[in-house]
């Protein structure tokens, strides 16, 4: 059963601007929900800059388990839409303004601790904390999204993913929305891990204020687009 959105109508309330919105391609069906995967985690936002700090903070591994965290958030709001769990969507929809206020809160807090942070340099992969927890508080904090279900549901709609599909089909498209959001992160994190030790001390105290900043209005903004709800 499909998931129905209807009364949602754009802009949808605390979706990230810019969000992609892909064309239907003659592609099979796993190449299709892996460019959706890949290009809906390429939206620069809150959570971006997030897994960027801890990339350059923490290293390269403690930065891909972030991104792998959002990935698995992500590919579990994709299999909520492909699966069509309605009343699982439903439930998630109707609190999303109180999930949208505490995510917000969150990222505002992150975002002011960032900007106080005046950094010695670089740490070391042996100072991080534990990658368990790097994943699962980002994927906790990514899931305080759920209309991130009416993303997928209207992008897969739009080129025709599960229209007519099975369990295999749901299982593929969601498979593939891992895969594809993953590889975008394992791209970006090895970038940003190249970069980090080429950057001054005095470089990294003004990408804590401006990263530090750009979380604080993510987060006001965030808040603000629950309450209008």
């Amino acid at each position: 059963m499909p998931v129905s959105f209807a009364g949602l109508a754009p802009p949808y309330p605390f979706l990230l601007p810019g969000r992609p919105i892909l064309l239907a391609f003659d592609l099979p069906l796993p190449l299709r929900s892996l460019i959706i995967g890949f290009t809906i985690a390429m939206a620069v936002g809150p959570i971006t800059l997030l897994v960027v700090r801890r990339t350059i903070e923490h290293g390269g591994v403690y930065g891909l388990v972030s991104g792998f965290g959002v990935a698995a958030a992500d590919a579990t709001y994709g299999g909520v839409a492909a699966f069509g769990l309605t009343a699982l969507t439903a439930f998630l929809v109707s609190v999303h303004v109180l999930l949208g206020l505490v995510g917000g809160a969150v990222i505002v807090l992150i975002g002011l601790r960032t900007m106080r942070t005046r950094p010695a340099g670089p740490a070391r992969e042996s100072a991080r904390p534990g990658l368990a927890g790097a994943f699962a508080s980002i994927y906790a904090l990514t899931m305080t999204n759920p209309l991130t279900i009416v993303l997928y549901a209207g992008v897969f709609a739009a080129i025709g993913l599960g229209t007519g599909g099975g369990f295999v089909d749901a299982a593929v498209v969601t498979s593939a929305v891992l895969l594809g959001s993953g590889l975008w992160w394992l791209v970006l994190c090895s970038v940003v891990a190249w970069l980090r030790r080429r950057v001054s001390t005095a470089a990294l105290l003004w990408i804590n204020r401006v990263s530090g900043a750009a979380l604080v209005v993510f987060g006001v903004l965030a808040v603000l687009a629950a309450l209008r709800s």
